[in-house]
């Protein structure tokens, strides 16, 4: 099963944010890309949300998904904005700054600066140089885009079969600034099962329920 399903605290991992995008005005609609098989945990709480729900087929990679939820979009969107289903926690209140930071500069990303030393290695594992932490940063999801500059984007890395790691890099090709709105540390990914113990952590303690 994908990570994102997996239950956290008796609840699908992908439905926290699910939640979180579907209480804010500013969201009138949700395109959820996912296999069909999954369609019935969104199907089964459909009637708990006010926004329009839409499906997409994922895609071979990352952008390859992205790329099929924007075709499904309102022309009439204003931003998109793109979340990782398995970063459960991120608050409505950094969203909402992302937003904000998309509409003003056509592309925005949630970010924490890096708090590690950061070193560079060659193929030997030998340190080449220690990268300079102050000018780093650790990108997160939502990342938001305006469609317009999001379809250009993918019409060069198409055009150029380029392969990218996020949703705004399509952008950088383009050359165009994007902007970063600093989030949370909480605002975690849930990866490996360490994560998954710190995510129920976070979720203990903001409901006020003692952890073990």
């Amino acid at each position: 099963m994908p990570k994102q399903y997996l239950p956290l605290l008796g609840q699908p991992i992908a439905l926290y944010s699910f939640y979180t995008f579907s209480s804010m005005v500013e969201v009138k609609e949700i395109v959820v890309v996912c296999d069909p098989s999954y369609k019935d945990i969104f199907e089964d709480i459909k009637e708990k949300i006010l926004v329009d729900l839409k499906y997409a087929l994922p895609g071979k990679e990352r952008q390859d998904s992205v790329f099929n939820g924007l075709q499904e979009i309102n022309s009439g969107s204003q931003l998109v904005c793109i979340h990782d289903s398995a970063r459960p926690l991120v608050s409505s209140g950094d969203v909402k700054k992302v937003l904000h930071d998309g509409l003003l500069h056509g592309a925005a990303v949630l970010g924490v600066p890096v708090k590690a030393t950061i070193k560079e290695a060659n193929c030997k594992s030998f340190v080449v140089r220690t990268l300079d932490r102050k000018t780093l940063w650790e990108m997160q999801t939502p990342q938001v885009i305006k469609p317009e500059l999001l379809r250009e984007g993918f019409e060069l890395v198409n055009r150029k079969g380029l392969e990218v790691t996020d949703d705004v890099s399509i952008v950088e090709h383009l050359k165009h600034p994007v902007y970063i709105t600093e989030g949370s540390y909480t605002n975690i990914k849930v990866t490996t099962p360490d994560d998954m113990l710190l995510a129920e952590r976070i979720l203990s303690v903001n409901s006020g329920v003692p952890s073990d």
